[in-house]
């Protein structure tokens, strides 16, 4: 395509979704679900303005997938306000291991049994497809850093942690395919770096860094009297950028390293502030004034914050609001390429395989291995559904092409793995807002 054609198409997108987001609203659909319709319609089956080889454009594809999971990553971590050893968050400890865990091994026997594909492909399917996406999954994860909710704490909690579940098998299965099974001493090599090694350094560095960093910047910008003038989406993408370089220099996971800085960033929030409230909800009347004059409410309500308060808050609703617009953007983008190219590698045994995941493997999953203290069979039967793939699976689905899989078992990978992205941007945008609406309904009438 031409810069021309992108920009019109882009720009037809962009038009589309904003005039139809009032009626998208009361409507049993997706953006990604309208994205992904689009991108088809585009693409070789309809005005044939993009036909993109998923194959050749692996490189590209990955680096933009993987800025779109960081992104996410980021955001959902400075939104998980509870701290680490709270109930809540015992839900998504159960969800990204043992959970993960399961899915990864039930995915691997369906591919392998019901399908007669080979031990390492199967494997490799398990890896990419079994991780709740961190970017499709906003819709029912935390609204914001008060939102306690266990289902959506819970699967906020699995989305960011899953990395450090999921990327191992992904590379395990690389390596077992390289080396045709066990042999070898690789499997002793595996385990010591990316398993007991990348995992805990990864989540320690970003925890740390990230909450070093949020001391930092909230003790200057109280000492400099400089709380609401900050650059603070260049902030967001400093820590996202070095906390990835160094986390990927140390050879640990950088996904799981920038999830866990944006988890350290909202603890020193929390510890600075000693507020129950999340400061940006404090500091929400200043921050909606900060474009103009404030009026005498708005500057009564300021001197009422401690100067923490104002920074942090200033801080935490400039990053949220900046990793949100990266986020959605990427979303639009990737998911219109998706669509777009999978014309030309839809594969129907991924009916079978994603209704499999969706409906058996991780409900099962669920409902045998997180106890009924931490969620309630109502919620049990959410977070079994909503475990939606998206590009997190992509992400995974580049890095295994850009990384030596073979020729033949690649064009399998592609055409398994983006169809069943594609069922679960349908069969999971269709059902959301409903079930979580009657959710939410109940939840109501139980607090009456």
């Amino acid at each position: 395509m031409s810069f021309i054609v992108c920009m019109a198409v882009l720009g037809t997108l962009l038009m589309l979704l904003a005039l139809t987001s009032s009626y998208l609203r009361w409507m049993p659909v997706t953006t990604s679900a309208v994205c992904l319709a689009f991108g088809l319609a585009i693409g070789p089956i309809g005005l044939e303005l993009l036909d993109l080889d998923f194959r050749q454009a692996s490189g590209w594809m990955e680096r933009l997938t993987e800025v779109a999971v960081l992104f996410s990553l980021f955001s959902t971590g400075i939104k998980l306000r509870l701290p680490l050893n709270g109930k809540a968050w015992h839900s998504a400890y159960w969800l990204a291991g043992p959970v993960m865990l399961a899915s990864i091994a039930g995915t691997c026997l369906v591919a392998h049994y019901l399908f007669g594909l080979s031990w390492g492909i199967s494997l490799l399917l398990g890896a990419i497809l079994s991780p709740t996406d961190p970017v499709l999954a906003g819709m029912v994860q935390v609204n914001d850093a008060q939102d306690l909710d266990r289902v959506r704490f819970g699967l906020s909690g699995e989305a960011g942690l899953n990395d450090g579940t999921a990327f191992p098998f992904v590379i395990f299965a690389l390596m077992f395919i390289s080396n045709e099974g066990l042999d070898g001493d690789w499997l002793q090599t595996w385990a010591i770096w990316d398993l007991i090694w990348a995992v805990p350094a990864a989540l320690g560095l970003g925890y740390w860094l990230g909450r070093a960093v949020g001391h930092l910047m909230i003790y200057l910008r109280i000492r400099n009297a400089d709380s609401t003038t900050s650059p603070n989406d260049y902030l967001a993408l400093a820590l996202i950028a070095l906390t990835y370089v160094l986390a990927e220099g140390l050879q640990t996971y950088g996904f799981l390293a920038v999830f866990a800085a944006g988890l350290g960033l909202r603890q020193a929030e929390a510890r600075t502030t000693q507020s129950e409230v999340p400061s940006e909800h404090l500091a929400q009347p200043v921050i909606g004034h900060m474009t103009g004059p404030m009026d005498k409410a708005t500057v009564a309500e300021a001197h009422e914050l401690s100067d923490s308060q104002m920074a942090a808050g200033v801080m935490m609703g400039d990053m949220l609001a900046f990793s949100s617009l990266v986020e959605r953007s990427m979303e639009v983008l990737l998911i219109t390429l998706l669509g777009a190219s999978l014309a030309l590698y839809w594969d129907w045994r991924a009916v079978g395989l994603g209704l499999a995941l969706f409906c058996i493997i991780r409900p099962a999953a669920v409902w045998l291995l997180v106890s009924k203290r931490l969620l309630n069979p109502g919620q049990k039967a959410l977070v079994g559904w909503f475990g939606i793939r998206g590009i997190g699976s992509l992400y995974y689905l580049c890095y295994a092409l850009t990384h030596g899989l073979p020729e033949d078992i690649a064009r399998l990978s592609i055409s398994l793995t983006l169809s069943v992205v594609a069922l679960s941007i349908l069969l999971h945008g269709i059902s959301i807002q409903p079930l979580l609406e009657r959710y939410e309904r109940r939840s109501a009438a139980k607090r009456l």
